[in-house]
Parts: structure tokens; sequence; C-alpha cells
């Protein structure tokens, strides 16, 4: 029998004050939506997603899974009824999109112990440092009894560490019964998921807590708690590149991507950035203060301090991209180098090819991208300006200062400047007349 997620993602996300969807909001480069379905895809045969009206965009990111929307806002189990037609013929579980680091292990654990078969219904549990007021799970003989609400709660209840988190897991048939059966009898007039755990008790059947840690199953609902998010899952990600062989000289300062990949003995000094798309191979250093988004950096490649590496970026083996050097579409090859102060867009460099400093490859003409071609063992001088569509063949050169608007043909020497003129006492009499006002 298969196993369905359904994904609650119908909230508005009014504490976010934001015009994007809250589920939209990035961790780590990637939306919390996005994260879940992940964890969800690894687990579940069959993933559905809630979004509420005139949610287009939501719908176009939950892409290729199912959307179902409900159309009038009436509470959680509301919302995953709406789902009811794809349940299926297997447990379903219930998540939301605003807790979005849950992992593939976690579901997994949640499945297998509905699968015992001594629990009509499991939900997963935790025990926040905080509990402030999350709904406290209450057990009896080592079942769920029944979840109270924090304002509910009296204080011996209160007292109790062990927290709703909000998923539950049941077969598809009980699933259906329990939703069609909760009532929305309270103060806000909504149908509350948490009632399954009251139902089901009416019925006979034990509720089982699954426990995980707080850092999956946090809520992320403003964006004080999405900055924390962020916090959790670069600790995670930092660590986890040291674990796989890479030294970071000051975790705290680097940001890493939910998809970044290091290898070994990779060297990352402070205030690096990682965007998404990036591979870093073995033996690279990437100095500090650098920026790198899709991307790919070679073995032994030197990267920054101070340097951006953009999209579409590919830097060969031992090359050299130096201070203040932004690189965009742009492929380094191997032992090439560019060290100081150049835009190299929209081009492609052979190895060990020098390009000095101050160069710019003038790929745009206001209309449309040019490219730039460099070939091997090409010396481009200090501050030439490359005008694309041009092209630079192998072992060539370019004299420093240099307008190249021309192709150069291998081993030639190109010159682009204007006619240099010296006016005798020219400066003095410049000087002296400026003096006079």
């Amino acid at each position: 029998m298969s196993t369905t997620a359904i994904v609650l993602a119908a909230g508005f996300g009014t504490r976010m004050k934001s015009a994007l969807p809250k589920t939209l909001h990035k961790i780590a480069g990637r939306p919390m939506l996005h994260h879940l379905l992940a964890s969800c895809g690894e687990v579940f045969d069959r993933i559905v997603v809630v979004i509420g009206p005139d949610m287009d965009i939501v719908a176009a990111a939950a892409a290729p899974h199912q959307v179902v929307i409900q159309h009038d806002r009436l509470g959680t189990a509301h919302a995953a009824l709406q789902a009811e037609a794809l349940f299926g013929d297997g447990d379903v579980a219930v998540l939301y999109a605003d807790n979005p680091l849950i992992k593939p292990a976690t579901l997994r654990r949640l499945i297998e112990r509905r699968a015992e078969g001594d629990a009509a219904l499991a939900l997963l549990a935790m025990r926040p440092a905080d509990p402030a007021k999350y709904g406290r799970v209450l057990t009896d003989c080592g079942y769920v009894s029944r979840i109270v609400e924090y304002a509910d709660a009296t204080p011996d209840e209160r007292a109790i560490t062990l927290c709703n988190a909000g998923v539950l897991c049941a077969s598809a048939t009980q699933m259906r019964d329990w939703l069609k059966r909760v009532r929305n009898d309270n103060s806000k007039g909504e149908f509350y998921l948490t009632d399954l755990v009251t139902l089901a008790r009416e019925d006979g059947g034990n509720v089982a807590a699954v426990e995980a840690p707080f850092s999956e199953l946090r809520g992320v609902n403003s964006r004080a708690e999405l900055a924390e998010a962020e916090q959790a899952v670069q600790d995670d990600l930092r660590r986890a590149a040291m674990d796989n062989g890479a030294t970071i000289t000051l975790p705290q300062t680097v940001c890493f991507s939910w998809d970044t990949v290091l290898g070994r003995d990779v060297t990352v000094e402070p205030n690096v950035v990682f965007g998404p798309g990036v591979t870093v191979e073995d033996d690279v250093q990437i100095r500090a203060f650098s920026h790198l988004e899709y991307c790919h950096v070679a073995r032994a490649a030197i990267i920054g301090p101070y340097a951006r590496l953009r999209p579409g970026t590919r830097v060969g083996v031992a090359a050299h991209v130096g201070n203040f050097v932004e690189l965009k579409a742009a492929e380094l090859g191997d032992g090439a180098k560019a060290n100081h102060l150049s835009y190299l867009g929209d081009v492609r460099i052979g190895p060990g090819t020098n390009i000095g400093a101050g160069t710019i490859t003038c790929n745009y003409d206001g209309f449309a991208k040019h490219r730039t071609e460099i070939g091997a063992g090409v010396f481009v001088g200090t501050h030439s300006t490359l005008v694309a569509p041009v092209s630079l063949a192998d072992g060539s050169f370019t004299a420093a200062g240099s307008v190249i608007t021309d192709n150069v043909p291998p081993d030639a020497m190109a010159f682009g400047r204007a006619k240099q003129v010296n006016k005798s006492g020219l400066a003095a009499i410049f000087r002296a007349s400026k003096r006079k006002t």
C-alpha cells in the first residue's frame, strides 16, 4: 500500500509581513516548501500540497506534485480534508509547510511507528529549550492521552516539556473518518487537526508520540523565527563540511547554501558566502570576503580574497582569481590567472593565460551580450579593454592600456592606444591660469 504526505501550505503568513507567501521564504538559499518536499520525497509515495486561492506562485513551486485548493480557510483539519480524494490506500501523514526542516529519517520513524500496529494515530513531538506557548503532550502508560493548548493548561500541565509539533499519521480510512468528524465549536470557529487525538481515543485507539529534536520540528512563522532557522541550518551545514574534510577557519562567518559541495582539504577563510549551485573540488583555497554562486571551482585553485564568481563560471585546475575580480559566465582555464581588479564576463580564457589588472571584457552593447575568446598562453596587459565580440589567439599579447576591438592573431602583440603628445610648459601655464581665477 502507498503512503501519502499532505502538506498544508494555505496559510497567509501574516506575521511575516511580506507580499511573498510564507512558505516561499528561503532558508540556506532554498524555499521552505522545497526543504520539506525534498524530505517527503525520500519517504512517501505521493505528495499533495494544499494551498489557498490565488496562490499560483506556491502551486508552481510545488510542481510536479499535485495541488488542491482550500477555497475557504476554515482550519487545519478542513485543509487536510480537501485532499481526501488523494489519500490513497495506505498511511497518510499531514504536515505543515512552515515546519520545513524535518529530516527523512524522522518521517521514516513516524511511518514505522504506525506500522507497529498498536497505535491508530502517531504524531511528532519535541522538547524545545523554551516550551513557551506550545501545546503540551500528555501521556498515560506510554501513549498520548491528549494534547492541551498552553492557554488551557494548568500550571502542572505547563510544566510538561513534551510539546506537540503538529504532524500526524494514520491510515487513510481512519484519517478520512476523523477529519469529517472534527467540530468547530471553539472560540475561532475553526476545524483543528489536533482534535484527531481526542477522536482516536474516543474510538478506543492508542496514540503514539515519536520524539524528534526541536531543531527539526521548529515552526517558522515570523522573520525572527526564519533567522533562527537559518542559523540552525547554517550550523549543520558548516559542521557537515568540516566533517567531510574542509577547513573553515572562522565557521560562524561563513554562509552556505543547502546544495554547496566542498571537496577534501578545501580551506575557507572568514566572511565567505556560498550561494546556490556551487561545487568546489579538492585542495581549493577560498580566501576571505569572497562570494560564489552557480559556479564550479576545480582542484587546487585559489579564489579571492574579495572575489566574486557569478553564475555560469568555471575555474580550472590551479587557476587563480584574485582580489576584486568578478567573473560571470566565464571559463578560466587550467593554470590561468586573473589576480587583480578585473571584470571578465561572457568569456573563455585558455590555460596558462595571464589577465592583467584592470582588464574588462565589454560584453554588453545595451541590447545583447557578446563573447570574448582568449586562447592559451595569452598575456593581457594591465588596463586592457576587450570590446566583444573579439578573440585573442594563442600566445598573443595586448599592450597595457589598450582598447582591443579587432581579433588578435597567434603570437601577435596588439597596441590599441591613442598616440601620446607632450606639450612643453603647458602644465605650468595651466596652473597659473587656475590661480588667477
